[in-house]
C-alpha cells in the first residue's frame, strides 16, 4: 500500500489543481450568462444533476445510508437549501461588485465556521486562528479603502458577498453533519435537487427570463454547471482522499487569484495597487485560518 501512495498522490494533486481552476472560472461564467443571477444559480444546480445521477452508482460507498423517511429526506435537503441561498447571494454580488472582490470575500467562509464553533460549540479558538481573523479583517479594510467605488454599489456588493460567505459556512456545517449519516452521492443529488427547486419561485418573480435565448447562453450554463459545479467539486472531493488538508486548502487561494486574472483578461477589470495589497492580505488570512483548522483537527485525533 505504501508503494502505491506516491502514484495516487500525483493524480490527486493534479485533480486538486484542476478542481480549483474549474471552480475559479465560475464567476466569469456567471457574468457571461444571458440570464440574471438567480436564474443562473438555478441552472447551475439543476444541470449538475445530470452528471451526478449518471455517476452516482459508481461513486456510492458500500452500505452507505440513503434517506428513507420524510424527516431524513428533509435533513439531507437542508444543505441544498443553504447552498441555493449562498449561490444566489454570491451570483448577485458578482453583478454588484468586481469579480475579484466577490470571489475573495466569499472565501472567508472558514472564518465564520470557526466563529460558529467558538460561539455556539464552546470550542476555544487557537492563537493562530485569532491571528488569521485579525489579518483577514485588516485585509478587507485595506481592500475596501483602496476601492474607487467605496460607499457606492461596489460596497453593497461586497456586503452581499460577505453574507454569501456566512451562508456557505452554514452549508459546510450542515454538510459535515449529513456526511456522517448519508452517502456522498445521496447528499449531492438530494441537496442539488432541493436547492434548484427552492430557487424557482425567486427566479420567477425577480427576473423576466428563465431560459437562455441563444445556444451560446446554454453553453455558458452547461460550462458553469458541468465544469465548475459538478466537475470542480468532484475533482476536489477525489483529491481529499489522498492530499493533506493543509495542501488542499490552497485551492481556496487559487480560486480568487484565477478569477481576478480571468476578470482582467475577459472583463477588463484591473485591480489597483491598494486593492492588490488588501486582497493579498486577505489570502494570507484565509491560509492561516485553514492551517489553524488543520492543526486543530490533528490535535483532536
Amino acid at each position: 500500500m505504501q508503494d502505491s501512495k506516491p502514484h495516487q498522490t500525483r493524480p490527486a494533486l493534479l485533480a486538486l489543481l484542476g478542481g480549483g481552476m474549474l471552480i475559479g472560472c465560475s464567476p466569469i461564467f456567471v457574468r457571461l450568462s444571458e440570464l440574471g443571477p438567480v436564474s443562473t444559480a438555478f441552472w447551475r444546480l439543476a444541470l449538475a444533476l445530470i452528471p451526478l445521477l449518471l455517476f452516482s452508482e459508481r461513486g456510492a460507498a458500500a452500505g452507505a445510508e440513503k434517506p428513507r423517511t420524510l424527516r431524513e429526506a428533509l435533513l439531507v435537503c437542508l444543505p441544498g437549501f443553504l447552498l441555493a441561498a449562498e449561490l444566489t447571494s454570491w451570483h448577485i454580488s458578482l453583478h454588484m461588485t468586481s469579480v475579484a472582490n466577490a470571489t475573495l470575500l466569499v472565501n472567508i467562509a472558514p472564518i465564520f465556521v470557526s466563529l460558529y464553533c467558538w460561539l455556539f460549540l464552546r470550542q476555544i479558538p487557537s492563537r493562530l486562528f485569532v491571528a488569521a481573523l485579525s489579518i483577514t479583517i485588516a485585509g478587507v479594510i485595506i481592500l475596501k479603502g483602496a476601492s474607487p467605488d467605496f460607499g457606492a454599489g461596489d460596497l453593497r456588493g461586497d456586503v452581499v458577498a460577505v453574507f454569501a460567505a456566512m451562508l456557505y459556512a452554514a452549508y459546510i456545517l450542515a454538510l459535515a453533519k449529513m456526511r456522517g449519516r448519508f452517502s456522498t452521492s445521496a447528499i449531492m443529488i438530494w441537496s442539488s435537487g432541493a436547492g434548484a427547486l427552492s430557487i424557482i419561485p425567486f427566479a420567477r418573480f425577480s427576473e423576466p427570463a428563465q431560459l437562455p435565448s441563444t445556444m451560446a447562453g446554454w453553453t455558458v450554463l452547461f460550462a458553469l454547471s458541468w465544469l465548475s459545479q459538478a466537475g470542480g467539486q468532484s475533482l476536489i472531493t477525489y483529491a481529499l482522499a489522498w492530499v493533506p488538508v493543509t495542501i488542499s486548502s490552497l485551492t481556496l487561494l487559487l480560486q480568487p487569484v484565477l478569477a481576478a486574472v480571468l476578470a482582467w483578461l475577459v472583463m477588463g477589470e484591473v485591480l489597483s495597487l491598494g486593492q492588490s495589497i488588501g486582497g493579498s492580505i486577505v489570502l494570507v488570512g484565509i491560509l492561516i485560518a485553514h492551517r489553524a483548522q488543520a492543526h486543530k483537527t490533528l490535535a483532536d485525533r
